[in-house]
């Protein structure tokens, strides 16, 4: 028989690293309610028949397969009871790499569909009421792409927004947890927050304190930030010519931000991303 365990208060594993459930009030309608991890035997899994993504290939599980290695699998899968033991909901690539890595369970919640669905409507529901405030609302975009597999297009088809507006959104979840407070408390609104996220990421503190320190308006926020994007420009300006063309050509290729770090014939590729659906986006372009 499978062996249940708790998960503590809330569902904290299926809480991606970058959401810090403490930023949020214990009572949000964002976070998951609790519920039963169970240790469940990989063959008694069967894949999902509506899963949309077919190319997986080894490789492109390397680094997803060395993490579980060391760390385990954080994150429990989702699957439903069936007629011979149990069907993955979502989990797809977390099941394959304990497969490759020959484990006999993998943490599991057993959830029945119907109730997924209920899971779905509720979070759509309260992001549709605007109960939320903007990091809940992250929160709540992620929740429904790594639980139910949804690309941040359909979430905002779902929701009733672009998907640029559910990227903006998503991106605040990478902010310091300092930033995400302020945001909750009001101290700042979602305007100031997405400029300090468009700054590089060592900018991002000391930026937020110097519009704390100052109070700032959202125009002012606006002028200070292009200051120091003028000063980064400077620098890169300083940049080989080559180097920069490459830069350029590789964002393109990508569709994201790419800085390359050149230290004679070695270097280093920089590829940014906001969230995991475009992780696995990149990965997918850059294995074609």
């Amino acid at each position: 028989m499978s062996k249940p365990f708790g998960l503590g208060k809330g569902l904290s594993s299926l809480i991606p690293k970058k959401i810090i459930q403490e930023v949020l009030p214990k009572d949000s309608k964002a976070l998951p309610g609790e519920e039963m991890v169970m240790q469940i035997p990989v063959d008694k899994i069967k894949a999902n028949p509506h899963q949309p993504r077919t190319d997986f290939n080894h490789e492109s599980l390397e680094d997803l397969i060395s993490s579980i290695k060391e760390h385990g699998i954080l994150q429990p899968l989702i699957v439903t009871l069936d007629a011979d033991g149990y069907q993955l909901i979502t989990g797809e690539r977390r099941l394959r790499a304990a497969q490759v890595l020959e484990f006999k369970t993998v943490p599991a919640i057993v959830r029945e569909a119907e109730e997924q669905q209920k899971l779905e409507l509720a979070l759509v529901e309260n992001l549709q009421r605007k109960n939320l405030n903007p990091i809940e609302e992250a929160v709540a975009f992620q929740r429904l792409i790594d639980e139910f597999n949804l690309t941040q297009e359909e979430v905002g088809k779902k929701v009733g927004k672009s998907r640029t507006a559910i990227t903006n959104t998503l991106r605040l979840l990478t902010l310091p947890t300092d930033i995400q407070k302020a945001l909750i408390n009001e101290q700042i609104n979602y305007s100031i927050a997405r400029v300090i996220v468009g700054l590089p990421p060592e900018q991002r503190m000391p930026f937020f304190k110097k519009v704390l320190k100052q109070d700032l308006t959202v125009r002012a926020v606006e002028g200070e930030a292009k200051k120091v994007a003028v000063k980064r420009h400077f620098r890169q300006v300083q940049k080989d010519p080559n180097v920069l063309a490459k830069e350029e050509e590789l964002q393109q290729a990508l569709g994201t931000k790419v800085s390359i770090k050149k230290s004679g014939s070695s270097g280093q590729i920089i590829i940014e991303f906001y969230s995991d659906e475009e992780l696995s986006e990149l990965v997918r372009r850059i294995s074609d």
